[in-house]
């Protein structure tokens, strides 16, 4: 007769269902998890239980939870290389992740002080901001917003009306090249707006790059901002 004392505990029962249901497959990375309260009635438990089964999954890196959002499937970052070439679509490619680009909005204004001084033009100047959403296999991974001199590039406005691709549109704009400058990293918290874009907490840490390309003459023909999901990208140098 097997000793009551052997018995495994019903929170670590809990746990090894859910990481098999992860491993056949059932949930995908990025998926939410049932609720507390839906999983408490499939394993016919208290809701205090089902959250120590799942803080195991946490601990090993399997699941991440937001406070007020519930548990998800915790996704493997992707290396994201910054170098002297960023090519969005390629590096995604390289790393085996389906790059796509959603375009937010598009529209042109004068530049701040700060965008100008970016960019080496007058405070005041017309830019055409391109604010947008970058996703690997469907989930979205960085908020980004790109500003181009538009008396510099005339025509790259309707050139990113055309695609979503910022290579694409440069060329068409007369800019068959373009290398990075600079980067700038710098950890920030999620508002509330990134928070629902990029499906992630209000505060919740992320990583904002911001960076200067230059065309074959080195004069800056774009001034990007991003904003990356923190624990869904690898920056590597």
């Amino acid at each position: 007769m097997r000793d009551s004392s052997d018995k495994t505990p019903i929170w670590k029962a809990i746990a090894n269902a859910l990481r098999s249901d992860l491993a056949e497959g059932r949930y995908a990375p990025g998926d939410k998890l049932p609720t507390e309260a839906a999983l408490a009635d499939r394993f016919g438990v208290n809701r205090h239980t089902v959250r120590h089964g799942i803080s195991v999954l946490v601990e090993e890196g399997l699941v991440r939870t937001r406070r007020g959002a519930g548990a998800f499937v915790a996704a493997t970052p992707t290396d994201y290389p910054i170098g002297n070439r960023v090519r969005f679509h390629e590096n995604l490619i390289a790393a085996g992740r389906r790059p796509e680009k959603r375009m937010l909005a598009l529209d042109e204004r004068a530049a701040t002080i700060g965008e100008a001084q970016a960019l080496q033009i007058e405070a005041g100047s017309p830019v055409c901001a391109y604010h947008g959403l970058s996703l690997a296999d469907g989930q979205p991974i960085a908020v980004f917003e790109s500003l181009f001199p538009i008396l510099r590039l005339p025509g790259i406005t309707a050139a990113l009306t055309e695609t979503s691709s910022v290579t694409r549109a440069l060329s068409i704009a007369g800019i068959d090249d373009y290398t990075r400058a600079s980067t700038r990293l710098t950890a920030v918290r999620a508002t509330a707006t990134h928070a629902l874009l990029l499906n992630v907490g209000e505060g919740d840490p992320l990583l904002r790059s911001s960076s200067v390309n230059t065309c074959a003459i080195g004069k800056p023909v774009e001034y990007g901002r991003t904003w990356f999901a923190g624990d869904r990208v690898t920056l590597t140098l």
